[in-house]
């Protein structure tokens, strides 16, 4: 957790303010200040933090200490005047080769603990891991052109498929997300996807799709979200999220309810290996392959 007070360097910028308010509700506002961040090896001077002082319920209850922005800076909140985010600093300050301008991003997960990679998650910036694309078995990854006109990493993802049936969703766009846990779809979409799901249904208590604990691997469907016109499939162990009781967990893909386009969060982003090439406006992905699938229920909450 970070205290402005245990810092020598910080600056408290006067008059500036932030607020912000996600989809699921959850909401923050504070001051701001700057700092020098260190991220791994890098330092990126004079880098705007913003303080925290009221805070949603969701967020006291959550295990985070903070978030880092990692869209593009045209969505950030900071007024009278915008700051630019940590990977736009880490351009302009020279922390990474002009030729690396990206960052990219490895989520693991608590289920994969006796997998090669034991589950760990891990961030790269200025640079793409070349042992995870040797271990997947691609000499680079798949790119497509992002319109970032809204601010976020958003791409064409004109299909879908289910069990191998490809589904046509005409001019539909998705972003890829690091800062959501699910992988958030069309109404349409979703309910295909658990129809394909033995017992699953839609649960008016929690406002979302639902199926039973323990479902075999072998009854879960394969759910691939096209980046393009390539696929990528969603681990079957992560089509599961949390107990919610009664023997159900609730689903790791729900309604996207009034977005325009989809949101692929975590549930999707475990399965690849992200890549966000900041500099030449890019988004690269590798599809990652696990032979073992543990469909273990997570505790009530959830658990990444």
């Amino acid at each position: 957790m970070f205290d402005a007070k245990m810092s020598t360097s910080f600056k408290r910028v006067s008059g500036s303010t932030w607020k912000i308010r996600y989809s699921d509700g959850s909401t923050a506002s504070g001051i701001v200040g700057t700092d020098n961040l260190t991220l791994g090896g890098l330092c990126v001077e004079n880098q705007a933090i913003e303080l925290a002082s009221k805070l949603s319920t969701q967020f006291i209850k959550s295990a985070g200490d903070g978030l880092l922005g990692l869209a593009f800076g045209k969505i950030n909140t900071v007024k009278p005047k915008a700051v630019a985010t940590p990977v736009e600093n880490m351009i302009t300050q020279d922390d990474i080769h002009e030729d690396q301008e990206l960052f990219t991003c490895y989520l693991g997960s608590w289920r994969d603990k006796y997998d090669a990679d034991k589950g760990e998650s891990f961030y790269t910036f200025g640079y793409i891991d070349q042992e995870v694309l040797d271990r997947c078995g691609v000499k680079e990854p798949y790119y497509v052109s992002i319109d970032t006109s809204r601010g976020f990493w958003q791409f064409s993802s004109p299909s879908a498929s289910i069990n191998g049936k490809i589904i046509d969703r005409g001019a539909n766009t998705a972003i890829a997300d690091t800062g959501t846990t699910l992988a958030l779809v069309s109404d349409d979409l979703c309910k295909q996807i658990y129809d394909a799901i033995p017992g699953a249904k839609f649960d008016e208590k929690n406002q979302g799709w639902i199926f039973p604990i323990g479902t075999p691997v072998d009854h879960l469907p394969r759910v691939t979200f096209a980046v393009s016109d390539k696929q990528f499939e969603v681990q079957k162990e992560d089509l599961g999220f949390s107990k919610v009781g009664n023997g159900m967990q609730y689903g790791g893909i729900q309604s996207r309810g009034n977005s325009k386009f989809d949101i692929l969060g975590d549930t999707w982003l475990k399965a690849v290996y992200a890549i966000f090439d900041q500099g030449k406006k890019r988004f690269g992905v590798v599809q990652r392959v696990e032979e073992q699938q543990n469909t273990a229920a997570a505790p009530s909450g959830g658990k990444r």
